[in-house]
């Protein structure tokens, strides 16, 4: 025990923090005590800890991946294959943002997850994962790709919810949080820049399934 952390003190002192940046990660820790402790002084939140979990396991990584590719395989129908696809890419896009980002901050998470039935989180903790990804998610179905209005506000409460959801479970800080956020959008406006057409759409799925798709034009 006091090897780890005597290592993990070795490890704070080899990265060179600029000072304002420390102090901004010290006010960060403790205005999120701060704000957990004033949350879960109200039951009716105490008692939405499983809640909670709940949100968390609905915006998983690797949920939302399998699920994701389940689907774009089951439905085909051509008139989803944008949406399909580009939110795939997105989801990729995110997974490999929040991985390089949390490699090069290696901010540690304010507590350890201690829940045998969750996998994860990582031990890094900025930017939230969970976050960006839910964020990026709600952007796309409500700005990129709308779906049907009465979707729009489960889908707002849903990302609300979340980012509470991280702060409770003491899995986040908030700038943690915040960035996830800020990653999110930015994940969103990059896929709106990248966006496959229905041409490259069909050809992707083509290339990914090895099969021929209806509508797609090939070389002969």
């Amino acid at each position: 025990m006091g090897e780890s952390v005597d290592s993990k003190t070795r490890l704070e002192e080899g990265r060179n923090i600029p000072p304002a940046l420390k102090k901004l990660l010290e006010w960060d820790v403790v205005m999120t005590k701060q704000f957990v402790s004033f949350m879960l002084n109200f039951v009716p939140l105490r008692s939405l800890r499983t809640h909670c979990k709940v949100l968390e396991y609905s915006c998983h990584g690797i949920a939302w991946l399998a699920g994701w590719l389940a689907f774009c395989w089951m439905i085909d129908k051509p008139e989803w294959y944008q949406m399909q696809v580009n939110l795939f890419i997105g989801l990729l896009t995110d997974i490999v943002m929040v991985a390089v980002i949390k490699a090069a901050t290696r901010r540690r998470r304010p507590a350890i997850n201690d829940d045998p039935l969750c996998f994860g989180p990582d031990k890094f903790s900025f930017p939230s994962g969970h976050v960006s990804r839910g964020v990026f998610i709600t952007t796309f179905l409500i700005v990129l790709d709308p779906v049907t209005v009465v979707f729009w506000p489960p889908l707002m409460a849903w990302t609300v919810a979340l980012c509470i959801s991280r702060l409770i479970l003491y899995r986040h800080h908030i700038l943690d949080v915040l960035g996830g956020i800020l990653l999110g959008l930015f994940n969103a406006l990059l896929i709106s820049i990248l966006w496959f057409d229905q041409e490259g759409s069909i050809w992707l799925i083509n290339w990914i399934t090895d099969e021929r798709v209806a509508g797609a034009e090939y070389a002969v």
